[in-house]
């Protein structure tokens, strides 16, 4: 007990010694642990006469609790010695420049398809959408499609068993409209349409633009300058186009429009581009229109032609397979 203050003052220089937590323990076990110093003169309180006793436990306890503190503000002095070390560390030169993160870009199916959209909208037409899933009644046989056209055939139309199907075309938006909407309608309806055809050119999966305008005195003559401005804006030069008779079930005369475009090996042949024609009166009843009072044209285009066409891509497939590699060409185009 005489030696209990020399004890303390070694036990506090321990402890102001310790360089870390680690070394900081090895002294608390030391000191105070099971088989501590100052725990083995509480051990010998019993071998004490009662009137010691009492005087020395207060002794010990004062000495145990002042190193206990001295422990604590060791170990919140250990502490913050590691966290400033560690921000010095780890600090940021806010100066430096900043790296620069790599944006994402509109695929190039979309950017040709909100392009086309909006050369329509510009000269008036207004967007109408559709159901992707449909009957056979508004696919095919309110469009004036006998029951033997080869389109309605199970190789090239995805039927459901309950007879519905995943639409062919964007055409059946145009009865819908019809069926709502008093002449004069003026309207394009893109979306996705869906047949069993797969390579180069083709996809089970892929996206047209159709376009709808019915009213009085509605002619050919607005059909034709109607695309041929199109065709202008959306190649940003002066193309002819020309008209081939073709046919359709839901027109008459129908019409496929080509452009002269340009081959790789420099010569100029000319390429079809979109169908169109006059609206069948048969299809004008079907919406509720009279064809006597009324008439109308419709087009429609496949938006992955204009995109292979606009970019240059001659396999349709690439726009499909994610290969960013292929896709950060259009990132900023």
């Amino acid at each position: 007990m005489n030696e209990l203050d020399q004890l303390v003052e070694q036990a506090l220089a321990a402890i102001d010694a310790s360089a870390d937590n680690n070394a900081l323990e090895e002294v608390r076990v030391s000191w105070l642990g099971k088989k501590g110093q100052i725990t083995a003169l509480l051990k010998s309180l019993g071998a004490m006469d009662p009137g010691e006793r009492r005087e020395a436990g207060q002794r010990i306890n004062r000495a145990k609790s002042t190193l206990l503190d001295r422990l604590n503000e060791r170990r919140q002095h250990l502490a913050e010695i590691e966290l400033n070390q560690k921000l010095a560390s780890e600090t940021i030169d806010v100066t430096l420049p900043g790296r620069q993160r790599v944006g994402g870009g509109i695929h190039p199916i979309s950017r040709t398809m909100e392009r086309i959209i909006r050369l329509f909208r510009q000269v008036g037409f207004e967007v109408a959408e559709g159901p992707e899933i449909e009957s056979d009644h508004y696919n095919f046989e309110t469009l004036n499609f006998p029951p033997h056209h080869p389109a309605r055939a199970m190789h090239d139309t995805f039927y459901f068993e309950d007879g519905h199907l995943l639409r062919t075309h964007t055409s059946p938006v145009q009865i819908r409209v019809m069926e709502k909407s008093a002449p004069p309608i003026r309207i394009i309806a893109p979306g996705k349409v869906f047949r069993a055809d797969s390579d180069q050119t083709h996809t089970p999966v892929f996206h047209q633009v159709e376009g709808l305008v019915i009213g009085r005195n509605i002619t050919f003559a607005d059909l034709k300058g109607t695309l041929q401005e199109f065709v202008n804006q959306f190649f940003e030069e002066e193309l002819p186009i020309r008209l081939r008779p073709s046919y359709f079930p839901f027109t008459e005369p129908s019409a496929e429009v080509d452009i002269p475009w340009r081959k790789a090996d420099g010569s100029t042949s000319w390429l079809e581009v979109l169908g169109c024609g006059m609206v069948h009166p048969n299809v004008l009843r079907a919406g509720g229109v009279d064809p006597e009072q009324f008439t109308g044209y419709a087009f429609g285009m496949g938006v992955e032609r204009f995109a292979m066409l606009r970019y240059g891509v001659n396999d349709l497939r690439q726009f499909f397979e994610n290969d960013v590699r292929f896709l950060q060409q259009f990132a900023r185009r």
